[in-house]
């Protein structure tokens, strides 16, 4: 199984509806799972996902040739499971529009934007899947084609993925308190 994740507005799932269609590969999409099954509670306007219930449903729902998209999925899937775990990342500058025409609120993009910025995903990823079977792609100024024929170098072992650092850059430009505001 190929995984496609990483934060909202990255582009996951355009990414992988076009890798779908070249590669002639069904689609798991963790979040359309977890809503049609209604395993979710309603907080505010997210939904909290319970993952154990999801990990459950997808194991019988998954097949060996497959894509898994969502960015639930180091909490929902194993080393075992996958072949090759993809995280696409993008500027965390470039986020923020996505988030507000997406109609975030704003604890939600400083939530969502820190998460990036500090790699969470990629750190749960790589717990969850190994750091010979993840890697990342820094998908800010390229097009859904340029992804995908990165992801073809990665699936042949031919490119080690990209090394991202926004948390230098960030800091860099003395944003950390508009992303990590003090709490008191």
């Amino acid at each position: 199984m190929l995984v496609i994740t990483g934060n909202p507005g990255v582009g996951k799932h355009t990414i992988t509806e076009k890798l779908s269609k070249k590669m002639n590969l069904p689609v798991l999409d963790l979040n359309k799972i977890a809503i049609q099954n209604k395993i979710y509670k309603k907080s505010g306007s997210t939904l909290d996902v319970d993952v154990k219930k999801l990990a459950n449903l997808v194991k019988k729902l998954a097949k060996k040739n497959s894509i898994i998209v969502g960015h639930l999925a180091p909490y929902v899937l194993n080393k075992n499971d996958i072949s090759t775990a993809i995280i696409l990342r993008k500027n965390p500058y470039k986020l923020i529009p996505i988030y507000k025409k997406r109609k975030y609120s704003q604890k939600k993009i400083i939530e969502n934007v820190g998460s990036e910025i500090l790699g969470i995903i990629e750190y749960d990823a790589i717990s969850s899947f190994g750091m010979k079977k993840t890697f990342q792609i820094n998908a800010t100024n390229l097009s859904p084609s340029q992804i995908i024929s990165k992801i073809g170098l990665i699936r042949k072992r031919k490119f080690k993925g990209d090394k991202i650092d926004w948390l230098e850059m960030v800091a860099k430009k003395g944003d950390l308190g508009k992303f990590f505001p003090n709490k008191k």
